[in-house]
């Protein structure tokens, strides 16, 4: 049934096309224009005579001469042909249908029931109740084991993958707090410049690269925030000494080449 649903649809959204092929035009050539434009005239010689702003023989030699354009207007020729449908145009405007019928026959699943509110905001607590469960079981663990460490770095994604991007910075710096870690860092200054924090991001960061100067994350990073600040120019020089200096047949090369390409 609800493929001849879809099909109906398909039909309603296509009939003012198909109307409008079907309707024919009227076909105006130069010379419907001109007497149209002549026609016109001789009405305004005749108002004109009317209101008294033209005499009698002004008027009768005004209406000979655009009677005699008039006469001398070639016979009509046709600018706009038919536009009725015909074959060549009703295959297209069929195949528009019936090709997304036959996609989404292939790809779609039209029999899966849409998610309620009801559920979603049930599977949102629930969700909610577990990263409260994790938090509660975290602060019990000693900050500098990897335990804790872990489970704050998984914490800190859960946050950012549901956009929550304060609380992903807040798990990142716990995970920091046991011992300093190049990733985790790198991790928490791109959720700061995601949250629109360019500052807190380059305080970060200048902390950071000192303890770990080759962390490409890190240098990239430091970049990212010099353009965040409206520091054009020294993010160029960043991304640039990146680039010099990576080594043949790195992966990143071409991203950063690239950013550097769209800087102003």
């Amino acid at each position: 049934m609800i493929w001849l649903w879809m099909l109906l649809l398909a039909l309603l959204a296509l009939a003012p096309l198909g109307w409008a092929l079907w309707r024919p035009r009227a076909v105006r050539g130069r010379r419907d224009a001109d007497l149209a434009l002549y026609r016109s005239q001789l009405a305004e010689l005749d108002a004109d005579l009317a209101a008294g702003r033209l005499e009698a023989p002004e008027h009768a030699a005004a209406k000979l001469e655009v009677q005699r354009r008039l006469l001398a207007t070639p016979e009509a020729t046709a600018e706009a042909g038919d536009t009725r449908l015909t074959p060549r145009l009703l295959a297209p405007l069929l195949a528009v249908p019936v090709v997304a019928l036959a996609l989404y026959a292939a790809t779609g699943m039209p029999e899966m029931p849409s998610a309620p509110f009801s559920l979603r905001q049930e599977r949102a607590e629930r969700d909610e109740a577990l990263l409260t469960q994790l938090r509660a079981r975290l602060v019990q663990l000693p900050p500098a084991s990897d335990q804790a460490r872990q489970g704050w770095m998984l914490l800190g994604n859960a946050e950012r993958n549901r956009g929550r991007l304060e609380a992903a910075a807040e798990a990142y710096r716990q995970a920091l707090a046991g011992r300093f870690d190049a990733d985790a860092t790198a991790q928490l200054a791109q959720v700061l410049l995601e949250d629109d924090k360019p500052d807190a991001a380059a305080t970060l960061l200048a902390e950071a690269l000192p303890r770990a100067p080759e962390h490409i994350g890190l240098r990239f990073l430091s970049g990212a925030a010099e353009l965040a600040a409206g520091h054009t120019a020294q993010a160029r020089a960043v991304w640039q000494a990146l680039v010099a200096e990576a080594p043949e047949g790195a992966p990143w090369r071409a991203m950063v080449q690239r950013r550097l390409d769209e800087l102003p």
